[in-house]
């Protein structure tokens, strides 16, 4: 296992600094990263050639002499000449926390779209910093920043490495065309669909999992990858519910947050993040027992803001209740406090995500013709029947139906 020391600005009251620095301590141990060294440096006290202040770059240095470790990684994210300097002192691969943050979701990905969303992101990430790098990457091989572009893009001159932004942005704009279209199809079919969003390592894929194993969908559905670390998981997973009353809606477990998400990730994945605009209802999952469980919904709801996905209903299901059972934040309504892994509450999640999702939903009552079995099969599929009887050469049917439903079968209502 490498060795690293932990750089981190001081720009938070003291326990939000040793929050953050732990948080960054373990996104370095999920590339086998372990921490030795912490140091803190207040924002006052930072400099435009070092980012830390002479005294603290002599401590640092100091310690590089002792414990000779392989990175150190900064809280923040650095300039170019930054990174240039703090190298030339201190003899030492350096690197930030977007980099960091990057080569993690390089490692993580696992289909074509994410692969490319990624190298996307590091490429516009290496591109301004190619001068400053160079060496940190080549000492380093294997290392950080060689997955993806890595050493061999470090070869390239800056116009290359456009054309192949041009190129990978192309190839992800054919794969999210064909995701367009199933959006689309998924809209036209008139069913709802929900949105699972949250803080890295919450809960949100075992949500996903708890309520397809209560669905009474009538198929056999793929369940969604679960691993206790941070990004487990980057690609969106969309599977279809259907609980007892028949009322089906899709629902989609997406990438989680993290505080400081790098820019470039963002955009690169806000094609895949596209499926949360289009959803009818978020469930925001929270980590109950975290001690900055605020912050990090904080969090997740400024990347939700960028992503212009602010507006959308949102039921906040706070999770963990097994390790913390707190008083519910009366900020955050509608709510509900489960454990996924003890099954706990699940019925009352599952009870209010149908009052929510389907509120609007109206009792009527419809006259179809025998002839017109289509019909009637869509309003089973995508309706609670309440009452079926023949009458003629009709099926009068009473039905809660939604309202684009309603809007669908206007000509049959009586």
């Amino acid at each position: 296992m490498k060795k690293a020391f932990l750089v981190a600005i001081d720009r938070y009251p003291d326990e939000m600094v040793r929050y953050y620095a732990e948080e960054l301590g373990n996104l370095a141990l999920s590339l086998n990263i372990k921490t030795v060294r912490t140091f803190s440096q207040p924002a006052r006290a930072t400099t435009p050639a070092y980012k830390v202040g002479e005294g603290k770059l002599d401590e640092i240095l100091r310690a590089t002499r002792e414990d000779a470790p392989d990175y150190i990684i900064f809280n923040e994210e650095l300039t170019n000449s930054q990174i240039r300097n703090l190298e030339d002192v201190l003899d030492t691969a350096v690197i930030d926390r977007t980099l960091l943050i990057l080569e993690i979701f390089a490692k993580r990905a696992k289909t074509k779209e994410a692969m490319l969303q990624v190298e996307i992101a590091q490429l516009k990430y290496l591109k301004p910093r190619l001068s400053a790098m160079r060496n940190s990457l080549e000492q380093q091989q294997g290392g950080i920043g060689s997955r993806g572009p890595g050493e061999k893009k470090l070869e390239l001159d800056r116009r290359r490495i456009e054309r192949d932004i041009r190129n990978a942005e192309t190839a992800l704009k054919n794969i999210v065309r064909t995701r367009q279209n199933n959006r689309r199809k998924r809209r036209r079919s008139l069913v709802k669909n929900v949105a699972v969003v949250g803080y890295t390592n919450t809960g949100k894929s075992t949500l996903l999992n708890t309520l397809l194993q209560h669905s009474k969908n009538g198929r056999e559905e793929k369940s969604a990858h679960v691993e206790d670390r941070l990004f487990a998981t980057l690609e969106t997973s969309t599977r279809l519910i259907r609980f007892k009353d028949k009322k089906r809606f899709t629902l989609t477990d997406t990438i989680g947050f993290i505080s400081n998400l790098p820019h470039e990730l963002v955009n690169s994945f806000k094609a895949t993040l596209e499926e949360i605009k289009e959803a009818d209802l978020l469930l925001h999952v929270v980590d109950f027992s975290h001690p900055y469980y605020l912050d990090q919904i904080q969090t997740t709801e400024g990347v939700l803001k960028e992503l212009g996905a602010d507006g959308i209903e949102t039921l906040y299901v706070f999770n963990k209740i097994d390790l913390a059972n707190n008083i519910l934040p009366p900020a955050y309504n509608p709510a509900v406090k489960v454990s996924l892994r003890e099954n706990q509450n699940i019925d009352t999640l599952i009870e209010k995500i149908n009052d929510i999702l389907f509120r609007d939903d109206t009792v009527k009552v419809y006259a179809i013709p025998q002839s017109r079995g289509d019909v009637v099969h869509t309003l089973n599929e995508h309706a609670e029947i309440l009452e079926e009887r023949y009458d003629n050469d009709s099926i009068r049917v009473k039905a809660r139906v939604s309202g684009p439903l309603r809007e669908h079968l206007r000509h049959y209502e009586i």
